[in-house]
């Protein structure tokens, strides 16, 4: 996308905007990242590209997953937050819809920095397109220099053992790592835990061929019912959980630093137990 016509770029706008219904566009001028003489952020942000490349997956927002989204506001209208999320579905589909509804459900609106893996630059034509978009590497530097700019950013803290986890182990929680608690405690950022249910049943995996994942240098290659990265509709219910703030040092020891990680984790859980409790069926 970052080589499309200025009229192409028009067109997906308006796009983006009929999408997200009365409004959106309204809101989405709201938003204002910081710039430089070139019109990014200080690691690539372009808001009007990111208005414009949303515009497929608001399309899924809304039609194909049909999105229900709870708690929405309870994310700070400003300053620095650590949004907590679980992870499923073997392609990060619920890292978009998270940013997709920050952006056009959010008012004002907040663009989401979502941390992704090292080795995600490294596929063609994606670095370029995710840090228009605003995504970055999550090393602890860049996250300490987001949240320094009073920047959100979503980590996903079961990492790929939480996305790449087999179809039965589904809704298990994988073991939270403690480090974006550290970058919360040192920059004294709110921690806000999100459920989302309904990407683990979008791509059920059925087995990893590990050897082709070492293969091609990916942390694994599932084998699921669909072709990736084509998910199944299956119906998301997102939830967003009261913010969560900790006192203490980030160097404190790992024993009492496990203790709010494990209270995190907890609000993740009964954010996901709601959901799956309150929907009727996973795919309508």
């Amino acid at each position: 996308m970052p080589e499309l016509s200025a009229a192409v770029m028009e067109r997906l706008r308006a796009w983006t905007y009929a999408l997200g219904g009365p409004g959106t566009r309204a809101r989405l001028e709201k938003l204002t990242p910081p710039r430089n003489e070139y019109g990014v952020d200080p690691y690539g942000f372009d808001a009007e590209f990111t208005i414009a490349a949303i515009a497929p997956l608001l399309w899924l927002y809304r039609k194909y997953f049909r999105v229900q989204l709870t708690g929405v506001d309870r994310i700070p209208s400003e300053g620095r937050v650590v949004l907590v999320s679980n992870h499923s579905g073997q392609l990060p589909f619920d890292a978009a819809m998270i940013e997709v509804a920050c952006l056009v459900e959010k008012d004002p609106p907040r663009a989401v920095r979502a941390l992704v893996e090292k080795w995600v630059p490294t596929l063609p034509f994606v670095s370029t397109f995710m840090a228009r978009c605003g995504q970055i590497v999550g090393t602890p530097e860049n996250c300490r220099r987001l949240l320094a700019a009073d920047e959100a950013i979503l980590v996903f803290p079961e990492g790929v053992r939480g996305l790449n986890k087999p179809f039965k182990e589904r809704y298990h929680l994988q073991r939270f790592g403690p480090g974006f608690l550290r970058l919360a405690l040192e920059s004294g950022a709110p921690i806000v835990p999100v459920g989302v249910v309904g990407a683990e049943e979008q791509a059920p995996a059925l087995l990893d061929l590990k050897p082709l994942a070492r293969l091609l240098a990916f942390p694994a290659f599932p084998i699921t019912p669909t072709i990736l990265p084509f998910p199944l509709p299956s119906r998301y219910h997102i939830l967003f959980g009261e913010p969560l703030r900790f006192q203490g040092s980030p160097d404190e020891e790992d024993q009492e630093l496990e203790k709010k990680v494990t209270e995190v984790e907890a609000a993740v859980r009964e954010l996901l137990a709601r959901g799956l409790a309150e929907r009727k069926h996973v795919y309508w």
